[in-house]
């Protein structure tokens, strides 16, 4: 009967000790990214915006598989704020979609793998570019996988990685042919240039796009990192209560913009046969 007592005691003080969900999810180095949205076009008529933004940075190495949550944040459960792998890759679990297509494509990426994406605010998400950072045993980073949603429902991903399995280097250009539909103001043509720089504070993407007459598009997703506490949780729903609904909203809202402004229109042609494109040199 001691033993027992003892044991029941040694338990109920393991439960106190261990971390809350917001605690598990800083352990495993979840983080939220505040910081801006910037699109400009350039031809044939100059149009350009900023909004304030936030996204998620997800372990997706780590994720836990029985799902974790509170009402604020949830992990594969509900929450005025939540991630869930459904909303990525084919909508099974992240980690084995991810390193398929990887070793489909003889990417050795072994490592931490790091996803940049926007979450659900109560309950709606839609996430037109998500990224996906994938490193090697030692750490390096092996690849970066884009996966861009457009508002028909469909869903392609750009791998960007060495042929020759080199590391890729901060901030270096990566090109990828565009044959994804996103927005009826841009024919499917052309390539995307993108670059990538992290230093552990600050995370900034760029996808540049160019057609046959030189550049087009000039876009990027930047901001500092937090870790994912529950005021950092807090601070993104009082400064952006409604901000995935307002993605949404404003896509249209500038695409009325551009109609008005006469720019050129581009009915919607069928998706590529393949679900990747693989960077070119």
């Amino acid at each position: 009967m001691s033993a027992i007592h003892t044991t029941g005691h040694r338990d109920a003080r393991d439960r106190a000790r261990a971390p809350g969900t917001f605690g598990r999810l800083v352990q495993d180095g979840w983080a939220l990214v505040f910081g801006e949205v910037r699109h400009t076009r350039l031809r044939p008529t100059r149009h350009a915006f900023r909004y304030p933004a936030f996204h998620l940075r997800v372990p997706v190495d780590r994720l836990p598989s029985d799902g974790c949550g509170s009402a604020l944040f949830g992990v594969n459960r509900p929450g005025l704020l939540s991630f869930h792998e459904a909303d990525h890759g084919t909508g099974g679990r992240a980690l084995a979609f991810i390193r398929g297509l990887l070793a489909e494509a003889g990417v050795r990426a072994e490592g931490a793998v790091w996803l940049h994406t926007f979450p659900r605010v109560l309950g709606y998400t839609f996430k037109p570019v998500s990224f996906w950072h994938c490193h090697d045993a030692d750490g390096r980073l092996a690849a970066v996988v884009a996966e861009v949603n457009n508002t028909f429902g469909e869903r392609h991903c750009y791998l960007l990685a060495h042929a020759d399995g080199t590391p890729l280097r901060a901030g270096e250009e990566l090109r990828a042919h565009k044959v994804f539909h996103v927005s009826p103001f841009c024919a499917v043509e052309g390539a995307y240039r993108f670059r990538f720089l992290s230093n552990g504070r600050r995370s900034v993407a760029r996808i540049d796009l160019d057609d046959a007459h030189g550049p087009l598009l000039v876009t990027s997703l930047s901001g500092e990192l937090h870790p994912l506490r529950a005021q950092a949780a807090l601070r993104a729903l009082l400064l952006h209560p409604a901000f995935t609904v307002m993605v949404i909203l404003r896509i249209h809202w500038h695409a009325l913009k551009l109609w008005l402004k006469r720019v050129p229109f581009h009915r919607k042609p069928a998706p590529p046969e393949g679900f990747v494109t693989r960077a070119s040199k």
